[in-house]
């Protein structure tokens, strides 16, 4: 019988933003893409609830997430029967499309998952596991500091530090942790050069994990065409009213219909609103778009895996990130600020595609050296 090796996939997925098809299409691409690196790798998805998010309840988040204003809080409270679905929805699909661990991990008995789950080692990745403002702190799950972390067992693979605000008391704490990592796969080119000057491993520039696979191996999960009219798709992961105007005058210039992901029920009466959507939905309703009008970072990427024509706007605590993707496709010149740029209406997508192979292929042979720290 051949030898396998159990690897736990550490990211911020289960228990961390609710509707974010980002989060799970990252960690799903990855343990496809370690997987199919060799076939002794058996991925197993770590339930891992971050500090930060042990009080937060998913089928009540006005509690704890997002600005408290009143008209978003009319709005969660006008789009509860949508995200209650859409929760259970995602639940489904981390405990279907994956395999994943038996227990519920925290920072209280993380060291137990060794022996729990018969864990070998771990990739830390992808998404902004390293953005310290985002978790208020630094997390020892995203940063490999357990015990059961710290044996030469662990690497990250696409982690990111987003829009993090170092002050200097903080960079001694990072020094520290980036030392528990065996290789270390950085999503964005911003720390890179620091990274490299704090530690003797190999560190390297790596795409998303989405990017890791291509468009025709998301069919398998993919559902049926939701929508039978023609149709813009605007997904906004932060309210922005600018893009929400540009979607709707570029649907009335195209007589399409808007179909919207977001948290504005308010906006029922004139677009069909579909944050109920669970993962396979998402990308269904992607693939069949015209176009997408967006403030998303896998809005983006999966607009370019099914080649539609998309419209990016700036976001707050995301440009940094959004802008180093546009800057790795060629196309900075997709985005807006406040909807009056002029954007090309076509997409080259073969120039676009060609750029993606060659940071593919570097990016899995990377991928492929990380795991032999995996023993």
């Amino acid at each position: 019988m051949a030898y396998t090796k159990n690897i736990g996939v550490v990211s911020c997925n289960i228990n961390c933003n609710f509707t974010n098809y980002g989060s799970a299409l990252q960690s799903w691409a990855l343990s496809r893409a370690i997987e199919k690196c060799n076939s002794s790798y058996v991925t197993k998805l770590v339930d891992y609830c971050p500090t930060l998010h042990l009080e937060s309840d998913p089928l009540n988040p006005a509690r704890k997430m997002w600005d408290q204003d009143e008209i978003t809080k009319k709005n969660i409270e006008l789009s509860l029967p949508a995200i209650r679905e859409n929760y259970y929805k995602f639940e489904d699909f981390y405990t279907q499309r994956f395999q994943r661990t038996k227990k519920k991990y925290t920072s209280k008995n993380f060291n137990d998952i060794v022996t729990d789950e018969g864990i070998d080692g771990f990739v830390c990745g992808s998404d902004t596991i390293f953005c310290i403002d985002e978790w208020k702190e630094f997390d020892d799950a995203y940063f490999a500091n357990y015990d059961c972390m710290r044996k030469g067992n662990t690497v990250s693979y696409a982690a990111s530090f987003g829009d993090s605000h170092f002050k200097e008391e903080d960079f001694p704490i990072l020094n520290e942790r980036l030392q528990n990592f065996k290789a270390i796969g950085i999503r964005e080119n911003d720390m890179l050069d620091y990274v490299r000057n704090q530690v003797k491993v190999r560190a390297e520039r790596v795409i998303d994990p989405t990017l890791l696979l291509d468009a025709s191996e998301y069919d398998v999960i993919t559902a049926e065409q939701q929508v039978q009219e023609k149709y813009l798709l605007l997904y906004s992961r932060r309210y922005n009213k600018k893009m929400e105007e540009y979607a709707d005058a570029l649907a009335k210039k195209n007589g399409w219909k808007v179909v919207e992901i977001s948290i504005r029920a308010t906006n029922a009466d004139r677009h069909i609103m579909r944050y109920d959507a669970g993962v396979e939905e998402f990308l269904s309703l992607v693939k069949h778009c015209e176009c997408m009008v967006t403030n998303s970072f896998h809005g983006i990427i999966f607009s370019t895996q099914f080649r539609r024509p998309f419209y990016c706007f700036s976001r707050e605590q995301g440009d940094k990130k959004i802008g180093e993707l546009l800057t790795l496709f060629g196309l900075t010149n997709r985005m807006l600020v406040d909807g009056h740029e002029q954007v090309p209406d076509a997409v080259d997508y073969n120039e676009v595609d060609h750029r993606i192979s060659e940071m593919r292929s570097f990016s899995l042979e990377f991928l492929k050296y990380e795991l032999q720290f995996i023993s």
